[in-house]
């Protein structure tokens, strides 16, 4: 009767937890939290199954997450909890609170307010950095604006700066840190300079969240596993039984023979290994041992294999790490190749009038202090102006739809010791050749420099790459740059023998071969041909392009 009895009153007082959860379920949160003492509501709670109803304010302390880390602080947060509480509203307030549950109750015990500042996201196609170097050193005064530290990423080397005043407390990625994923902790901020000793052995956590003394975070751990009784240790394979002494085949292969042949080798002792079968898929039967006896044992199932000469020499080698940039170009050219359907399209255009026009214009430039004007220059100039008569081609593919763009921005390709950049263009169809010389200059400094920033290569709707003036490459065939649509591969220039329409019935012209890779999903094949016709007739008439 006793057990019944209990079973019966614990039956009373779970009739009453839907009240409970209905009308304080944040003082049961508060009462499960890990820092949390239980107070009078709660013991009321314990004795009678519910909190009184009525509207009380409960305060907790609770931390305040930022983009790159935790920031925690002392926050009164002030909750009234109603008498009645229904449908979606019910549910909406249920996931604010634990959604500020989450933010609250993971605290750092015993650790001044700080912030734990993780590697940022410097460019779209980011998931890692590099760290080359801190200008900033633990115990530092840092300010808004100022460099923290230069961080590599998948296209440059870009300054790191400080958002908020304070120290410089713990350094957690020191210099030449690689791989650190996007968001993980790279140092630790405090507001006052007195906390500063008080991170000398901070480490983060595995979330990078937030993290714990180094001797704190070992209390913490979970206990090991239980070590194994010796009567569990697993038990070894037994070997097989043999009742012969005949040796293993040296090939490690199982020998097929006939249950009489086996009893027959086993009786005379002749090891199994030794005798070729004429039986059935290669088994051994009775007469293959009988021919053994009769040979004295001198049948060879099978012809030693020769030794084979002596190895080949090592090679001599030397293992290139990789860059950040060379990493992402080729995951990024692989995944090119294998989602885009690419197809090419080659024109041959003739370039006397767009070299002498170059003439003319470099004349003017050096009577005027200017840089000179590259083929280059022209290139991009018309294939900005082509875009802006063929805008189909100036578009990407997305999963919806087709995105066509309402700005020209070409990219360059600049090959550097580094690995490969593509600075960009804007509105390329809007500036003259000197403003385009100019820039393309100062990007491709900058890009051997490996100080781009992301505002010079982002933004890109189609690029240009050019190895026929620095390479004398004939003619090749570009990948395309996702999510672009399109690549002009420009190879050089050579002079031809071509019929002549004067006296003369032959003169020379110089050509060069243009190829354009093209998206299909975006690009048809007549868009593709039309966008090249655009662009040769900007090349073999080039005073167009000055209109």
């Amino acid at each position: 009767m006793s057990y019944a009895s209990h079973i019966i009153h614990h039956s009373k007082r779970l009739r009453n937890a839907p009240n409970l959860l209905r009308h304080d379920h944040a003082l049961l949160v508060r009462c499960f939290s890990h820092n949390a003492q239980p107070t009078a509501d709660i013991r009321k709670v314990h004795r009678h199954g519910f909190a009184p109803l009525g509207r009380e304010s409960r305060s907790f302390s609770s931390s305040t997450k930022s983009l790159s880390g935790t920031f925690t602080r002392n926050v009164s947060t002030t909750m009234n909890v109603g008498s009645s509480i229904s449908g979606s509203t019910y549910n909406n307030q249920i996931s604010c609170l634990q959604g500020q549950l989450r933010r609250g109750f993971s605290s750092d015990a015993g650790l001044p307010p700080h912030q734990e500042i993780g590697m940022p996201s410097l460019s779209p196609t980011m998931s890692e950095g590099n760290i080359v170097r801190w200008l900033k050193k633990e115990g530092d005064k840092i300010s808004p604006g100022e460099v923290l530290c230069e961080v590599e990423t998948d296209k440059a080397t870009v300054e790191m700066e400080c958002m908020e005043d304070g120290y410089l407390a713990k350094i957690v990625q020191g210099e030449g840190a690689q791989g650190i994923k996007v968001g993980e902790v790279i140092c630790v901020t405090v507001e006052d300079e007195e906390d500063i000793a008080k991170f000398k052995d901070y480490t983060p956590s595995a979330s990078g969240s937030g993290g714990d003394v180094a001797k704190g975070s070992s209390d913490s751990s979970p206990p090991p596993p239980p070590k194994k009784e010796a009567g569990e240790a697993p038990v070894a394979a037994p070997e097989p039984k043999t009742s012969k002494p005949s040796a293993a085949p040296p090939s490690g292969d199982r020998v097929f023979a006939s249950p009489l042949a086996r009893s027959l080798a086993e009786e005379h002792k002749v090891p199994l290994s030794s005798i070729k079968g004429t039986g059935p898929d290669g088994s051994i039967v009775k007469a293959d041992i009988e021919e053994y006896l009769a040979s004295g044992g001198k049948q060879v199932s099978e012809p030693a294999p020769k030794a084979k000469g002596a190895a080949a020499p090592a090679l001599d080698y030397t293992d290139i790490p990789h860059t950040q940039i060379r990493k992402v170009t080729a995951s990024r050219l692989l995944f090119s190749k294998q989602t885009i359907p690419h197809y090419y399209l080659t024109v041959d255009t003739c370039v006397d009038k767009l070299v002498e026009l170059r003439g003319q214009l470099n004349s003017l430039q050096e009577a005027t202090g200017g840089k000179r004007i590259s083929i280059n220059d022209l290139v991009i100039k018309a294939a900005a102006l082509a875009l802006q008569k063929v805008p189909q081609v100036n578009s990407s593919w997305t999963d919806d739809c087709i995105r066509q763009y309402h700005n020209v921005n070409v990219n360059v390709a600049v090959q550097t010791d580094n690995g490969l950049y593509v600075p960009v263009v804007r509105d390329a169809n809007k500036k003259g050749l000197s403003a385009i010389s100019e820039e393309v200059k100062q990007l491709a400094q900058k890009a051997k420099e490996n100080s781009l920033k992301p505002e010079d290569y982002e933004g890109g709707t189609f690029t240009v790459s050019n190895l026929g003036g620095p390479f004398g490459i004939k003619q090749f065939c570009a990948i395309i740059n996702p999510p672009q649509s399109g690549i002009l591969a420009i190879g050089s220039a050579e002079k031809r023998v071509v019929p002549s329409s004067g006296p003369e019935q032959y003169k020379f012209a110089s050509f060069l071969s243009a190829t354009l890779s093209c998206d299909h999903r975006v690009i048809d094949g007549a868009i593709g041909a039309e966008w090249l016709k655009a662009f040769k007739g900007y090349i073999e008439n080039p005073e167009s392009m000055l209109l």
